[in-house]
């Protein structure tokens, strides 16, 4: 008797799971059940097709249902959901019927999260972006032809995406996110410096806000008042918060889960019921760094998974050893990318670790339209190895956040980062690349033991008027172009040893420049004479700007 697979889910881990079971055991019969009439589109293309960057909605459907049918003998059921599954049967209910199997493969995604506005319910120009059928809802409701003012409701990656394609559009976008900063899932500042592109490019954001209510007329939103109590326009109201794992139809018979309801998986893709594999956004995955169950939505992780689950659900012998939160997003002609842990996962883990700020060219001065990279590394007090990483910047952000996720895989330090050898010609990077120059960096640091002090605590302690004395070390040039920060004192690299004694050895004395080299420099010059306290700016002023810190015109 022929060995049955039903696979639950049609977008990501189901498809990918059958296709891997098809090629693992021939005479396998899989099912695959899905509840809509799609299978395997690519939610992430939603946002660029709303901006026409994708022109058409048929290059968002990856993979026909005849292919599945045809290519790999995968028996698709369109429009037939489950309803129950009865693991001590080994037994699917669904629509149409009742379905023995001998193995499970749960894919069934996770439902996008909707906050409890009031008079949401009876609303009907407004939607999620979440999935195919939201798009064909956008795009029905006219939202490209004639609505203008359009609100998007977080601003991770989705909510970031649907904002920059709409405000391509034409449109007026508005972006509400309750956290303190867009893109939360990265510290602070490079959420700072994504808000300070998306203002720049003419999009309205709301951080530590939340669409207290709206105002419906005739069913349609027309406006709504933020928990601060200012009032915005409404034609269209987009909804990009997140999801809620789909897994009540096994929680309820008693398989393990996160907090959040994502199942509890092992290597090879197992859920704690008998010969019930998950995969997708239902599925928890192990965290690689903190050896704990954790939850990552991304389609990268889907296909992994669910590719692990259908080999081992039709005889095969394969893991999937987990993730570690690398992730990358477009904010317009940016690009901001992350890997591994930073400042808040790490203090929530109780790590001790210390981080290096820097600011790197991207390519060599003398190549043409020359852009900076704002990265952030960080590292294990106890040994030096990556922990990780965080870059915004115009170009080579991709490169560089890759070869940092493969060095925290690798479990690389401080110290490998120099030995990398790694790709160099004018075009693409400087001789010196900017992961390389992390290692110098790092390493110095703790040779040294010169401090760095971040742009947030540089503003706290200029704000609360501690004694400290600024030492701005660019050229005079540089200065009258740029400005500086308030109060520093202007004296080029240069021309420092000749003018210490304008300078006070007994106070803290806080050092930059451009990027944060020549603040290096500086640095090692005025601890060699004396001065008691010196710390380097991370990232120097163009990090300082990038934030956007205050700049004045130096008064001399």
């Amino acid at each position: 008797m022929k060995q049955r697979i039903i696979v639950i889910g049609g977008l990501s881990a189901g498809p990918s799971a059958a296709a891997k079971a098809r090629r693992t055991n021939e005479e396998a019969e899989i099912v695959l059940f899905e509840k809509t009439r799609f299978v395997s589109y690519a939610t992430c293309g939603i946002p660029y097709a709303l901006s026409g960057k994708i022109n058409e909605r048929k290059k968002l459907m990856i993979v026909e249902p005849d292919l599945l049918r045809d290519r790999f003998n995968i028996d698709v059921r369109l429009e037939e959901e489950v309803i129950e599954i009865n693991p001590d049967n080994h037994e699917v209910k669904t629509s149409k019927g009742n379905y023995k199997y001998d193995k499970l493969i749960f894919a069934a995604g996770a439902s996008p999260f909707v906050p409890p506005i009031d008079g949401l319910d009876i609303a009907q120009n407004w939607s999620n972006v979440r999935s195919i059928e939201n798009y064909d809802k956008i795009i029905k409701d006219g939202v490209l032809e004639n609505k203008k003012n359009i609100v998007v409701l977080g601003a991770g990656l989705i909510g970031i995406e649907v904002a920059e394609n709409l405000n391509k559009a034409g449109k007026n976008v508005s972006v509400i996110e309750r956290g303190k900063s867009v893109l939360s899932a990265c510290d602070e500042k490079f959420g700072n410096m994504s808000q300070n592109i998306l203002e720049r490019e003419g999009v309205t954001v709301f951080t530590n806000s939340t669409l207290k209510s709206i105002k419906i007329i005739d069913n349609k939103i027309v406006g709504g008042v933020l928990g601060n109590g200012n009032e915005i326009q409404i034609d269209y109201l987009l909804i990009g918060i997140g999801g809620k794992p789909n897994t009540s139809l096994l929680t309820t018979k008693g398989a393990a889960a996160l907090g959040n309801g994502a199942l509890i998986v092992n290597e090879r893709m197992e859920t704690t019921l008998p010969d019930i594999y998950a995969a997708g956004d239902c599925a928890s995955i192990k965290n690689i760094q903190t050896g704990k169950h954790d939850y990552f939505p991304m389609g990268t992780h889907s296909n992994k998974g669910g590719r692990t689950a259908g080999a081992n659900a039709s005889g095969g012998n394969e893991i999937f050893k987990g993730a570690y939160k690398t992730s990358i997003v477009k904010v317009f002609e940016y690009t901001l990318g992350r890997t591994g842990l930073n400042t808040e996962s790490l203090s929530k883990e109780g790590i001790d670790y210390s981080s290096i700020f820097f600011v790197a060219p991207s390519t060599p001065s003398f190549y043409p339209d020359q852009t900076d990279l704002f990265i952030e590394v960080y590292y294990s007090n106890s040994d030096k190895t990556i922990l990780g990483a965080e870059i915004f910047g115009l170009k080579g952000v991709d490169k560089r956040i890759d070869v940092l996720s493969t060095a925290i895989y690798a479990k690389l330090t401080l110290d490998d980062l120099p030995n990398l050898d790694l790709a160099y010609a004018p075009p693409f990077s400087t001789a010196k690349d900017p992961v390389v120059v992390a290692g110098f960096i790092g390493t110095n640091i703790l040779k040294t033991g010169i401090e760095d002090i971040s742009v947030q605590n540089l503003k706290r302690i200029i704000k609360e008027g501690q004694k400290i004395q600024l030492v701005d070390v660019r050229n005079e040039d540089e200065v009258e172009k740029e400005g500086v920060i308030e109060d520093a004192i202007n004296i080029p690299l240069e021309n420092l040893r000749n003018g210490l004694e304008s300078l006070n050895t007994s106070l803290p004395t806080i050092v930059y420049c451009a990027r944060g080299l020549r603040g290096y420099v500086a640095s090692t010059i005025l601890s060699n004479n004396g001065f008691q306290k010196v710390i380097n700016l991370g990232g120097g002023f163009k990090g300082w700007q990038a934030q956007g810190m205050k700049v004045v015109e130096l008064v001399y």
